[in-house]
């Protein structure tokens, strides 16, 4: 049974120049160039924002759940290969933590500000800044419409130069302009980046974001041809020979400071300096409809012998999602294993500090090896709680309750607050999931 109020957001669509007056505090948003390499690697340096209007009216937990919520939604009428969604019925949020890069977009570029989203797979420019057209600036005549879980917009599709650093462009990537949005503040679109789902058919792959993303999620955002399947930005740098693998990797870190430039995407292969000891891959998942995201099999166990879900479990991968969350009725296995009680406030767990001394690790067991969440990883930093609302000297939990019943095919979500201490690549060409330790895995850091 949810400890937590359920999320009740109702949707507002309003124009691109509006989102200008958003009362929104960002501590951290402009990233630095990006630092193009000799081999084929290409690293694109991303910022950690902190955005208040996430937590004003609502938890980080109901945040988490509505967007995880709407995520379901997409993913369950993908995989039935339904065309239209719902759109007015998307719930408009914002998170508390953003990861946003800088790229140049069209020739002269203009430089825009997109957030990074494992959870969409289409790019789009207009949010804030409104798109500048330049001579490379072509329409393809067709609409564009696409929920996230976070938001909506609504505008055209247009082919432009990508700029990610000087004289390292992709040429003719499609991209979403739009004309309505809802649920983002304070930067421009989205830079999406989608895998192409082995298990659906070409004709039902989707447009591109720069978002980290499935390509399927792309499926029925055009019209009026709901089949075109478009590359992403990865495809093209592969496709373009900038590239010699069809990947991005992720490199996330923990933060206890209110601004902070602290992660990278490395496209075409990984950068053995930001992980320690060897890479786990896994497949993506058949089960639906955690296959339509960044979905993979897993087991969770608390301590040694308490079992949270049982090896063979499915779920998602997502860096638009916050807490890492578990379906409701394992999350009370966590609750009764820990002692944690819910707190109104926060909507996070809340231990005393006995209760976290005797706090034990969470392990993911994925493809035979354990990934270790520690006590310490665990909790959130506790100099940010008064952002949450929360107290000072308290000491809350990062593991959240899905509000989704186990066997579903989405029994967790793995959140930034795991990302943050793994190294993780996306890759698109085999099809799988890799991850490997940092050092910041095991660090005391909160």
């Amino acid at each position: 049974m949810s400890q937590g109020p359920a999320s009740h957001s109702k949707l507002t669509m309003f124009s691109a120049s509006s989102l200008a007056v958003v009362i929104m505090l960002v501590l951290a948003v402009v990233s630095t160039p990006l630092a193009a390499r000799e081999d084929p690697l290409i690293t694109l340096p991303f910022t950690k924002r902190v955005n208040l209007t996430a937590i004003m009216g609502s938890s980080l937990l109901q945040r988490d759940q509505a967007r995880l919520q709407n995520l379901r939604r997409v993913g369950q009428a993908k995989a039935s290969g339904v065309v239209a969604d719902s759109i007015i019925s998307v719930p408009a949020t914002n998170a508390l933590y953003d990861y946003v890069v800088n790229v140049g977009i069209g020739t002269p570029p203009t430089n825009y500000t997109l957030l990074v989203d494992t959870g969409s797979a289409n790019t789009f420019v207009g949010a804030g800044r409104p798109y500048v057209q330049t001579s490379s600036s072509a329409p393809t005549g067709e609409n564009v419409t696409s929920t996230y879980g976070s938001g909506v917009f609504i505008g055209t599709e247009w082919t432009d130069t990508v700029t990610l650093a000087p004289g390292l462009v992709i040429k003719n990537q499609s991209i979403g302009v739009a004309d309505y949005v809802s649920g983002f503040s304070d930067v421009d679109g989205i830079i999406g980046q989608v895998l192409r789902n082995p298990w659906l058919p070409i004709s039902l792959s989707m447009t591109s974001v720069f978002s980290i993303g499935p390509v399927n999620l792309t499926i029925a955002t055009l019209s009026p041809d709901v089949s075109q399947e478009i590359p992403t930005v990865t495809d093209n740098l592969f496709a373009q020979r900038t590239i010699s693998q069809n990947l991005v990797a992720v490199s996330f870190a923990p933060t206890h400071s209110e601004s902070n430039q602290n992660g990278e995407l490395t496209f075409g292969g990984t950068d053995p300096s930001k992980y320690t000891g060897s890479i786990t891959y896994t497949p993506i998942t058949k089960t639906v409809p955690a296959n339509i995201f960044w979905g993979i099999d897993q087991g969770v166990r608390y301590g040694s012998k308490t079992t949270i879900l049982p090896q063979g479990a499915s779920g998602i991968v997502d860096t638009g999602t916050f807490l890492t969350l578990l379906a409701s009725d394992v999350y009370e296995t966590y609750v009764t294993a820990t002692g944690a009680v819910y707190d109104d406030i926060t909507g996070l767990l809340r231990v005393t500090p006995a209760q976290f001394k005797q706090l034990q690790s969470l392990y993911f067991t994925i493809s035979g090896k354990s990934f270790e969440l520690t006590p310490n990883a665990q909790i959130f930093p506790r100099n940010l709680n008064s952002v949450i609302g929360g107290d000072r000297n308290g000491i809350y939990l990062i593991i959240g309750e899905s509000g989704l019943p186990s066997g579903e095919g989405l029994d967790f979500v793995i959140g930034q607050t795991f990302l943050e201490r793994y190294y993780t690549i996306y890759d698109m060409g085999n099809k799988r999931f890799g991850l490997a330790a940092t050092p910041f895995t095991y660090a005391i850091w909160n």
